[in-house]
């Protein structure tokens, strides 16, 4: 028998399709059966990604105050129940040993870090505010117009943030007098 290239690229190609449809589950029965789902006894609530300005709706399953499952809503007008890596690997934020839980503080000329209370934290921030506010406002400017601003101040809003949030921002940094508004998804 004389064996000859193309013999040999026939050969190769049968046994390369053999192989690939006894892969796919053609030659070979197995039985069905259903998995038990984690979710099961999860509470979902629907979210936005907080990655990117795009704004993907994501479906978060938690079970006894922890994130067990994050997926893509497929009721989302925007991506249709798909996620990018980003999105896909945020239950892998949500759930993990080395995340930041506390608040830490590195004092002004300091090398060390020091754990602090929210409250601690928040108070923090509403006194910095509202004392570099009241420092900087001015209520005239130098043609005698009424402004009421400070601009020593800026927000910038982030992409994670929902209209509704978006809108409650925009509320709160004008009352204060803010007129550097920015938001990231605009950028």
């Amino acid at each position: 028998m004389e064996f000859t290239r193309r013999g040999f690229l026939k050969i190769s190609g049968a046994t390369t399709a053999g192989l690939f449809l006894s892969d796919l589950g053609f030659f070979k029965k197995t039985k069905a059966y259903a998995a038990e789902i984690k979710v099961k006894y999860g509470k979902e609530t629907t979210t936005i990604c907080p990655y990117c300005a795009v704004g993907c709706g994501m479906i978060v399953t938690s079970n006894a105050g922890k994130v067990v499952n994050i997926e893509g809503d497929p009721d989302h007008p925007i991506n249709q129940g798909s996620l990018c890596s980003k999105g896909s690997a945020l239950y892998q934020v949500a759930n993990n040993k080395r995340r930041l839980d506390k608040v830490l503080y590195r004092a002004p000329y300091s090398s060390d870090w020091e754990e602090k209370s929210w409250d601690w934290a928040i108070q923090r921030i509403a006194t910095k505010a509202k004392a570099t506010r009241d420092k900087t406002f001015k209520t005239v400017n130098e043609k005698g117009l009424t402004i009421n601003r400070t601009e020593a101040i800026a927000n910038l809003g982030g992409a994670s943030l929902n209209n509704e949030e978006c809108y409650l921002l925009s509320k709160l940094t004008r009352a204060l007098g803010l007129v550097y508004i920015e938001h990231q998804a605009r950028i």
